[in-house]
C-alpha cells in the first residue's frame, strides 16, 4: 500500500497548515488604554500566523489584556528602546515584531504578508509599513516616509532608518545586532537598528504597499524633543560610524536643524544642549558595540544613503 506521505495533494495541505511563529512584542505605559484595546484586538485577528505576544508595561503592571496575550511588568519605565528589548526575552518565533500601543494592524493579512516577503528575498533583514491614519490619510505627515525622497508614501525601497511604531524582523537577526540601544529612552533607536542590520549584509525594506495604523500626532509633545534628538544623534555617530564619519555626520544635522528651527529659539537652545550633551556624555555607558564595518558604509553608500546625513 502506497504510503499517505506520497499521495497526490500531500504537499499542498503541509503548506497550507504551515503557520510560521512570530514573537510579538507590544509596549506602553498603561496610559492609553482604548488604543491599547485596540492594537490587542487587531493582532488576535491576525489571520495564518502562530502568534506568541506580550504586552510590556513601561512602568505599569497590565491588566485586563485578553488570553492568549502574556504579560510584563517592569516596575520602572525604561525608556522606548529598553523597553522594547525586555520584551523580546518573553517571546520566541521565527519573527519579531514590534507594535507601540498607539498603532494597529489595518489587515489581517499584515504578518503573513510580511512572512511571505522575508520567504522571497532572503536578503531582507527588516520591514517597516507604510504608516497611515486611515481617517486623515491627506493630512499624515511626510516623516513617515523613511527616506529622502518623500513624494509618495506608496512607493518601496531600502532604506536606512525606520519608523519604530511596527517593524517586523528576524529572530536570528535581531540578535545578531544586539538589539535596540537601550540607553537612548526615546529618538533614532530606529536608525542605530536599521544601520546594524544593514551591517549584517541584509538590508531594511519600507514596504509601502503595506499599512499600519497609527493617529497623525506631534512628536514635540514630548518635553525633551529636540534635546533628546541632538543627543542621541551625536551617540548614534559616535557609537557606530568610523572616523571621519564620526564628526561629519552629527555636525551636518546639527546645521541642518538649527537652519530649520531658525525661528524657534527655545528650540534651538534644546537642541545645542542636547548636541553637546551628546559629546561630554558617554554612549558607552549602554551595550558596547564595535563600529559600523567599513563594508557596510560602502554598502550603504552604493545604495544611496551614506552616513552624512
Amino acid at each position: 500500500m502506497e504510503s499517505s506521505n506520497n499521495a497526490p495533494g500531500h504537499d499542498s495541505v503541509l503548506a497550507s497548515a504551515y503557520r510560521p511563529s512570530i514573537g510579538v512584542v507590544v509596549l506602553t505605559m498603561g496610559n492609553r488604554p482604548d488604543e491599547l484595546r485596540r492594537a490587542l484586538k487587531s493582532l488576535l485577528a491576525q489571520e495564518r500566523v502562530s502568534i506568541d505576544a506580550v504586552v510590556v508595561g513601561n512602568g505599569w503592571d497590565p491588566t485586563g489584556i485578553p488570553h492568549p496575550i502574556k504579560t510584563h511588568h517592569l516596575p520602572q519605565n525604561l525608556g522606548i528602546p529598553a523597553g522594547r528589548n525586555a520584551g523580546v526575552a518573553q517571546v520566541s518565533g521565527e519573527y519579531l515584531c514590534f507594535l507601540d500601543d498607539d498603532s494597529w494592524f489595518l489587515d489581517t493579512d499584515f504578518l503573513i504578508s510580511a512572512v511571505h516577503k522575508f520567504e522571497k528575498y532572503p536578503k531582507m533583514g527588516m520591514l517597516q509599513p507604510r504608516i497611515t491614519d486611515p481617517e486623515h490619510e491627506d493630512k499624515n505627515p511626510t516623516r513617515w516616509i523613511p527616506r529622502l525622497n518623500k513624494r509618495t508614501a506608496r512607493e518601496p525601497s531600502k532604506v536606512f532608518h525606520v519608523g519604530e511604531t511596527c517593524l517586523v524582523t528576524k529572530r536570528n537577526l535581531f540578535d545578531q545586532t544586539g538589539g535596540w540601544a537601550g540607553g537612548f529612552w526615546y529618538a533614532h533607536e530606529g536608525i542605530e537598528l536599521a544601520w546594524r542590520v544593514w551591517d549584517t549584509g541584509t538590508y531594511v525594506w519600507y514596504a509601502g504597499d503595506m499599512r499600519i495604523g497609527h493617529p497623525v500626532v506631534d512628536p514635540r509633545r514630548h518635553d525633551e524633543f529636540y534635546r533628546l534628538n541632538a543627543r542621541n544623534r551625536v551617540w548614534l555617530a559616535r557609537r557606530n560610524l568610523p572616523i571621519p564619519f564620526t564628526w561629519i555626520y552629527p555636525v551636518a544635522w546639527m546645521l541642518v536643524e538649527c537652519l530649520r528651527l531658525r525661528k524657534n529659539k527655545n528650540g534651538v537652545k534644546q537642541y545645542l544642549s542636547g548636541w553637546k550633551a551628546g559629546w561630554k556624555s558617554s554612549p558607552w555607558y549602554m551595550e558596547p558595540r564595535p563600529k559600523l564595518s567599513w563594508r557596510t558604509i560602502l554598502r550603504m553608500t552604493l545604495a544611496g544613503r551614506p552616513p552624512v546625513l
